[in-house]
């Protein structure tokens, strides 16, 4: 084994030591991580989510109409040459995106996860909007209940792993 070899094998075995060390021993929830956190901010996780979240599938489409771009402006779509056709109609011998062609179309695939998380932030505000209106509206006085579902208990095991409902037979008719 080179030098190399081991040295990368003694990096890859220190990082998963280390990951192993940092690994999260008690359950935190989403929610009681960011309540005291401004709005702004929690909008700004929000967006950062969403626009990352949707990126993979913006990449697809990106790519998909940058290959469809590309085979009208070669040869009008003709199905009999498919060099520059998209992924699911190439042939053995497809034409591959230049560079300039591939940076395009990962700025395209950024624009448009940008424009989804944007699309999300402005619906966001217009409901948040709708419902302050909605409160501001109502009577000073007014009391509001709010009903949240209630958590569907499990039924308990029993130690052999078997529903206590289960040993009683049915004697239903």
């Amino acid at each position: 084994m080179t030098v190399k070899k081991r040295l990368t094998a003694l990096l890859l075995l220190f990082m998963l030591s280390a990951v192993s060390l940092m690994a999260q021993t008690t359950e935190t929830s989403t929610e009681s991580f960011m309540e005291n956190w401004p709005i702004w901010l929690r909008d700004m996780r929000r967006w950062e989510i969403v626009a990352f979240g949707s990126f993979p599938f913006s990449m697809f489409f990106a790519t998909m109409g940058m290959n469809m771009y590309r085979w009208y402006n070669h040869n009008g779509m003709d199905f009999n040459d498919r060099t520059h056709a998209p992924w699911p109609l190439t042939s053995t011998g497809a034409v591959a995106m230049t560079d300039a062609e591939q940076r395009r179309t990962i700025l395209i695939a950024i624009g448009l996860s940008a424009s989804v998380a944007i699309a999300d932030h402005l619906i966001v505000q217009s409901r948040r909007r709708r419902d302050r209106r909605r409160a501001e509206a109502m009577p000073s006085g007014v009391i509001v209940i709010n009903r949240t579902p209630v958590a569907v208990e499990q039924p308990e095991e029993t130690e052999a792993g078997i529903d206590e409902e289960e040993l009683v037979p049915d004697i239903s008719p």
